[in-house]
């Protein structure tokens, strides 16, 4: 009677776990959603990875798009809703290390754009320049229809970037022909 028991504790507890692993995934202690909806548009988690530098995990990187890819040309030429999730996993990261790493990733990035990208790159990183701490959520989204980048940090919206070409070089940052990290490419294409 006992086993029975077991048994049948066993199969109720199950479709629960299994429902539970499909709405989310953990990256380096790090809960990242399947899913995120964000203005009326839900997108799926195309891939998720750790950003390291100095063998010190400084962020968890998540991309969400409306239609999934391994391209990340396609992704980064595609006029759909997308977005980035960065969730800060250590102390040392603070705006200032973000702002110039982000220099940084647009200068890989833009190519020859960089100097018709500069001011809108200027006023993107005065969005991050508020106080960084541990376990900060910022989303990157970008809506096509009226081709803007929404910078929300713990779910305020901080400002928006206008330009197509400017949603390029953001989403190029990590997935273009030189990304800020090779293996966080890889992670974020889901390879």
């Amino acid at each position: 009677m006992k086993k029975t028991l077991l048994v049948f504790a066993f199969l109720f507890i199950l479709p629960f776990t299994t429902v539970s692993a499909q709405t989310q995934l953990e990256v380096n202690g790090v809960t990242v959603p399947r899913k995120i909806e964000i203005q009326n548009k839900t997108m799926q988690l195309n891939g998720a990875g750790g950003r390291s530098k100095m063998w010190l995990e400084v962020y968890v990187q998540a991309l969400y798009l409306s239609q999934l890819s391994q391209d990340p040309k396609f992704i980064i030429d595609s006029d759909t809703e997308m977005a980035v999730r960065i969730e800060i996993t250590s102390s040392m990261v603070s705006s200032n290390k973000l702002t110039k790493a982000m220099n940084t990733g647009f200068e890989k990035s833009a190519g020859s754009n960089l100097e018709a990208l500069r001011p809108r790159i200027e006023q993107f990183k005065t969005f991050l320049s508020d106080a960084i701490t541990e376990k900060d959520v910022f989303i990157l989204f970008y809506n096509p229809l009226d081709q803007t980048i929404n910078v929300i940090k713990n779910d305020v919206p901080k400002g928006k970037i206008q330009g197509f070409d400017f949603k390029q070089a953001l989403f190029g940052i990590w997935l273009s022909d030189k990304p800020v990290d090779e293996t966080l490419k890889k992670h974020l294409l889901g390879i």
